[in-house]
């Protein structure tokens, strides 16, 4: 089965966002339906915080440019603050973790000032990334 470890490192991916987005939603407020971050279904659209706070699970965004990455694992958009932030997550191998890293930045660059300019908010790439044994950068 030549890919059984791609389907291994995408589950790890899955359960790793699930549990984001889990904790993301039990700190912004909305109503958690679980109790415990395994056993929860991510919502494509959540509202926290008095509908403050947009929660998107793996959401493309329309922009008005034709932007090939805006489709991070999840968005985060704070209308009082006004920030939004975008999260994309990795399973890497444990050398690669930094060059992972920068990609991810790099990757979302464009789509980030889209963002900002479209929905005028101040915008932050979060990426994750996780090696293969857990290791994970500062």
């Amino acid at each position: 089965m030549p890919n059984a470890g791609k389907r291994t490192v995408q589950k790890r991916h899955d359960r790793v966002c699930v549990q984001l987005h889990f904790n993301i939603c039990k700190e912004t407020g909305v109503q958690l339906y679980k109790k415990h971050w395994y056993e929860h279904v991510p919502k494509s659209v959540e509202t926290g915080k008095g509908g403050n706070v947009t929660i998107m699970w793996n959401q493309q965004v329309q922009t008005d440019r034709t932007i090939p990455n805006n489709k991070p694992d999840i968005i985060i958009r704070d209308n009082e603050n006004r920030t939004c932030m975008l999260i994309d997550v990795a399973i890497s191998e444990d050398r690669n973790i930094f060059k992972k890293e920068a990609e991810k930045i790099l990757k979302y660059k464009d789509f980030t000032i889209e963002i900002q300019g479209m929905w005028n908010v101040k915008t932050k790439v979060i990426p994750i990334i996780i090696g293969a044994t857990g290791t994970i950068s500062k």
